[in-house]
């Protein structure tokens, strides 16, 4: 791994396909998805424009990633 590689796996998820793509952030999650049994969806949201959609939902969720664990994942657990 390099350094700059490894800048970039902070910011966003990676994934290196079997085949040696390089894969980040929205596209990454969606081959997650994908490898976990997710086929449809992941091939419907695959598709431009909703790929450009994961894309921000994406960059969305990461640069506001603090915030939004606080806002989901409280530490108080239900009664």
């Amino acid at each position: 791994m390099t350094e700059e590689l490894a800048r970039q796996c902070e910011r966003a998820v990676h994934v290196i396909t079997p085949e040696g793509r390089l894969l980040r952030a929205g596209r990454a999650s969606l081959y997650a998805m994908d490898a976990v049994g997710w086929h449809r969806l992941a091939a419907f949201c695959s598709t431009p424009p909703l790929l450009w959609l994961v894309e921000l939902v994406y960059r969305f969720v990461a640069s506001h990633r603090r915030w939004l664990s606080r806002f989901f994942f409280s530490s108080e657990s239900p009664c």
